[in-house]
């Protein structure tokens, strides 16, 4: 089973190298089982990792890390 921790450093490590992308690509990249991330432990990351999360114009969410905190 899959730990916040260990879900929040491959969020981290893939966004830190890559900069912006989608849910999709982050999982496949870190290789994460969770077909859909869970809900409160993205919430955790907006605080812990400064995770952003924005829609582009076709209503895609990107996900990037704040790079201003």
């Amino acid at each position: 089973m899959l730990t916040y921790e260990v879900f929040r450093d491959a969020v981290r490590g893939i966004l830190a190298d890559a900069g912006r992308l989608t849910w999709t690509e982050i999982r496949t990249a870190a290789k994460l089982p969770q077909r859909l991330p869970n809900n409160q432990w993205v919430r955790r990351l907006e605080a812990d990792i400064s995770l952003r999360r924005e829609k582009d114009v076709h209503g895609i969410i990107i996900w990037s890390l704040d790079k201003t905190s």
